[in-house]
């Protein structure tokens, strides 16, 4: 099975490792991963102001502050995944990855906020599950 785990370094990205340590038709060698993260674009004027060379070093820094521990991690586990780092909305460029790649499963952790919560500040999960093409699970 091919597997896009998307993650961004928080504890809903711990909790998602946690789940799929338990399951071993999820954590498996036979499987393939690749790990995803999405940093959100930096406004026009940040952009501008620091230069283009700078904005893909500070991509760069934040999205291996996310994706070594998780890349460690799946290491002592066995699991060798490929990486990818991204800049946009994340909903909408995880599905796109999830859909573009081929993916068989996208699994990722869920902050939960609730439907209000959604309505007010939008969700992620909301996004993904609503695009998506892939089977999605949501780990809480």
């Amino acid at each position: 099975m091919k597997i896009l785990l998307a993650v961004d370094g928080s504890e809903y990205t711990k909790k998602m490792l946690a789940y799929l340590t338990t399951h071993d038709e999820l954590f498996s060698t036979n499987n393939s991963y690749t790990l995803l993260t999405v940093n959100p674009q930096l406004p026009p004027r940040a952009r501008a102001a620091v230069g283009k060379d700078m904005v893909e070093a500070y991509h760069r820094d934040e999205a291996e502050k996310v994706l070594s521990p998780v890349t460690k991690f799946l290491l002592r586990h066995g699991i060798d995944a490929k990486t990818v780092a991204k800049v946009g909305h994340a909903g909408e460029t995880i599905s796109k990855t999830a859909d573009s790649g081929k993916f068989d499963l996208v699994v990722m952790g869920s902050h939960g906020h609730g439907t209000l919560g959604n309505l007010v500040m939008g969700s992620v999960a909301t996004q993904v599950l609503a695009h998506c093409k892939v089977p999605v699970l949501l780990v809480r």
